[in-house]
């Protein structure tokens, strides 16, 4: 399906885009391309193939829980640039 500049410039007008003459050709050739490609799809017998949400069959691959022991507060903190007792100091984010 061949799209013209008018259906183009009307679809940029809808989605509200700027476009120069340059631009309003080459969305016209790239969405008309987009389009035979929908074109040539349809034409795929799809009757027998059951609706999927993926191509392949997916599976979550997640490792098990175990507890560890933590990291003491002094281990933590050896590397903090700015400490404060037992706390990380931080520039305030809101301003009073």
């Amino acid at each position: 399906m061949k799209l013209s500049r008018e259906e183009v410039k009307h679809l940029a007008l809808l989605v509200r885009l700027g476009l120069s003459e340059d631009e309003i050709e080459k969305l016209r050739e790239q969405l008309s391309n987009i389009l035979e490609n929908f074109e040539i799809l349809q034409q795929v017998d799809t009757a027998n193939v059951p609706p999927t949400a993926h191509s392949i069959a997916l599976e979550n691959v997640l490792r098990d829980d175990e507890s560890a022991p933590s990291l003491s507060p002094e281990d933590v903190l050896s590397n903090a640039p700015n400490r404060e007792e037992d706390y990380l100091r931080v520039r305030p984010v809101l301003e009073q």
